[in-house]
C-alpha cells in the first residue's frame, strides 16, 4: 500500500490556480499576440516584428532599471525626464560641442565620448535620487518626482525648448556615426534589441547569481532584517537608483539616435510604461519579489498591445484606458497570487 497521501481537491485547485497566476504574463502575451494576428491586418510580418521589437527594447531597457528599484520597495518617477535630458546632452554635444566660456574654446567630442558623457549624466541623476532617499530620508515617490521636474526643466534650458536636429555630425569634427546606435543592425537585428539582450542577461545574472542581487531582494523583503544581518541598505538603494538612471540614459541615446534629433519632451510618460512592464512581469510593488525575465515579457505585452491597438485604428484615448485597466488587473492578480500562496503554505 502506498504511503503517499493525495492532496484534497481544494488544495489541488489552489495549486493549479497558483500555477496559472505565475504564468499569467506568458499567457497574456500569447493571448494578445493571437488576438491581433487575427484582428489586425499585416500584424504577423517581419517588418512589423522589427518595429515592435524596437519599441519593446526602449520600454524593456527602462523597465530593467525600474525592476531593481521596485525590488527594494522604491519607485523611480524620474526616468522619463532622464531620457529627455540625456538625449539633449548628447544632441547638444554633437550639434554645438561644449563651449568653455572663460577661454573662448569649443570642444567637440567623438560619438563614443558623447555616449559616455550621457551615460554618466543619467547615472549621476540616479545617484542624486539615491542620496536624497538614503541620506536625507526623502520618500522615493517625492524624491524622484522632484528630480522628474528638475531633469525636464534642465532639458528645456539646454536649448531654450528647441530641438537639436540633424544629429549626423561632421567629418571635420570627428563626431559622425551617432544615428547608427538607433538605426544600425547586425544580421538584421536592430542594435537597440541587441543592447536590450546584453543588458537583460547581465541584469538577470546580477539579480539571481550575485551577492548584490541577494541583497537587493533582502532589502525589499524586509529592510530592517536585512540591516540587522549586515546588509548596507543605503548602499544597495543608492546602487539601484544609479542602475535605473544608467538604463534611462541608454534609452535617451537610443531614442535620439533613432530620430536623428533630440527633443526636450522626449521620454514623457515613459516611466509609466516601465512601471507597467515590471508589474505585469510579476514584480511586486511592495518589494522583494520579481524577475528580470518576467519584466522583459511584461514589456513585450505592453509593446504588442500598443502596436496592435494602433494597427487596429483604436483611438489613442482608448489605448490609455486599456493600458490602465491592464495595469490594475496585473496588480489585482499579484495580490490574489500572494493570498493564495499564503493559504497554500498554511494548508
Amino acid at each position: 500500500m502506498s504511503d503517499t497521501v493525495a492532496k484534497p481537491p481544494a488544495a489541488s485547485n489552489v495549486s493549479a490556480l497558483l500555477l496559472i497566476l505565475k504564468l499569467r504574463t506568458f499567457i497574456a502575451l500569447i493571448a494578445v499576440t493571437v488576438f491581433f494576428a487575427v484582428m489586425a491586418p499585416n500584424f504577423v510580418s517581419v517588418a512589423n516584428a522589427v518595429i515592435i521589437s524596437k519599441h519593446v527594447a526602449i520600454n524593456a531597457i527602462l523597465a530593467i532599471g525600474m525592476t531593481y528599484v521596485i525590488l527594494t520597495g522604491g519607485i523611480d518617477l524620474s526616468v522619463g525626464s532622464i531620457v529627455g535630458l540625456t538625449g539633449m546632452v548628447a544632441g547638444g554635444l554633437i550639434a554645438h560641442g561644449l563651449w568653455i566660456e572663460p577661454v573662448g574654446v569649443i570642444i567637440y567630442f567623438n560619438v563614443f565620448e558623447v555616449v559616455l558623457i550621457a551615460l554618466a549624466v543619467g547615472t549621476a541623476i540616479g545617484a542624486i535620487n539615491g542620496l536624497l532617499i538614503t541620506k536625507l530620508g526623502v520618500a522615493p515617490f517625492i524624491a524622484t518626482l522632484g528630480t522628474l521636474y528638475v531633469a525636464r526643466g534642465a532639458a528645456l534650458l539646454l536649448s531654450g525648448g528647441a530641438t537639436f536636429p540633424n544629429l549626423v555630425g561632421k567629418p571635420e569634427l570627428g563626431n559622425q556615426g551617432f544615428p547608427v546606435i538607433g538605426s544600425g543592425t547586425l544580421f538584421g537585428i536592430p542594435f537597440s534589441v541587441l543592447i536590450l539582450v546584453v543588458l537583460a542577461v547581465i541584469a538577470a545574472y546580477i539579480a539571481q547569481r550575485t551577492p548584490f542581487g541577494r541583497r537587493v531582494y533582502a532589502v525589499g523583503g524586509n529592510e530592517r532584517a536585512a540591516a540587522l544581518s549586515g546588509v548596507r541598505v543605503d548602499r544597495v538603494k543608492l546602487a539601484v537608483y544609479m542602475i535605473s538612471g544608467f538604463c534611462a540614459a541608454v534609452v535617451g541615446l537610443i531614442v535620439s539616435s533613432q530620430l536623428v534629433a533630440s527633443h526636450p519632451a522626449s521620454g514623457e510618460t515613459f516611466e509609466l510604461n516601465a512601471i507597467a512592464a515590471a508589474v505585469l512581469g510579476g514584480t511586486s510593488l511592495s518589494g522583494g519579489y520579481g524577475r528580470i525575465g518576467g519584466t522583459i515579457v511584461g514589456a513585450f505585452v505592453i509593446g504588442v498591445l500598443s502596436d496592435g491597438l494602433v494597427m487596429m485604428g483604436v483611438s489613442e484615448f482608448w489605448q490609455m484606458v486599456i493600458k490602465g485597466l491592464v495595469i490594475i488587473a496585473a496588480v489585482v492578480l499579484d495580490q490574489l497570487q500572494r493570498r493564495l500562496a499564503a493559504r497554500d503554505r498554511q494548508g
